[in-house]
């Protein structure tokens, strides 16, 4: 886990020296993780918001030789393939996975609890809210799967927020990641962009923790 935070705090220059060390290759690695965070329900941690915006700014700057309209093409394309990844796996083994203990160890219950019930409000939306939303946003598509959630009318709202979400956050990289406060101050920039999308998920818990608590019956 520290690792892991180490990474995303320090996000640009970890993204250096994979485009050091790997060239072409990191445009494959950062696809890569992008998916495995929507795709894989049991990896709700890895970046997302700030590999984005990372990864954008890296382009912006010709010293490194990446080219944003491919960062774009795969970005949008990580998201979509791995949410419906998500989505065929709640729908075909949702049941199984939700009962087995191993996973019961993995994921925490309260996470797909707090889904649910962000399901059961937005309905199919949700997906597209969700994308804004880091660990609500990898469990959305399961628990829509397992709801009877229509693929098509999934796929809807899965492309509409992963253009919304890659546009926001490599345009976001792409025009403000080399000014120079940026630059001097970027994990404190990476830290704000993970608060500012988690307020929606503690709103939400906030929100649900208080009318929970006015519908219990007084003694």
């Amino acid at each position: 886990m520290a690792n892991l935070i180490d990474f995303v705090l320090h996000i640009d220059s970890h993204l250096v020296n994979i485009v050091n060390n790997f060239g072409g290759w990191t445009y494959l690695i950062l696809f890569i993780i992008i998916f495995v965070e929507t795709g894989a329900v049991i990896l709700p941690f890895l970046p997302g918001d700030s590999l984005l915006f990372a990864a954008a700014a890296l382009a912006a700057n010709p010293d490194y030789g990446l080219n944003i309209w491919i960062f774009l093409a795969l970005f949008l394309a990580a998201p979509i393939l791995g949410d419906s990844t998500n989505f065929m796996i709640g729908h075909f083994l949702g049941n199984k996975l939700k009962s087995a203990s191993w996973f019961q160890k993995v994921v925490k219950p309260e996470y797909l609890e707090r889904t649910e019930k962000f399901f059961e409000k937005h309905g199919a939306m949700s997906i597209t809210l969700a994308r804004f939303m880091p660990i609500i946003r990898t469990f959305a598509p399961f628990i829509a799967a397992g709801s009877g959630l229509k693929y098509n009318n999934f796929i809807k709202h899965n492309v509409i927020g992963a253009i919304a979400w890659v546009t926001l956050c490599c345009g976001a990289g792409y025009f403000f990641g080399n000014m120079p406060f940026v630059k001097e101050h970027f994990s404190m920039i990476i830290i704000g962009i993970i608060i500012i999308s988690l307020i929606p998920a503690i709103v939400g818990i906030i929100k649900g923790s208080s009318e929970s608590s006015n519908s219990e019956p007084d003694e």
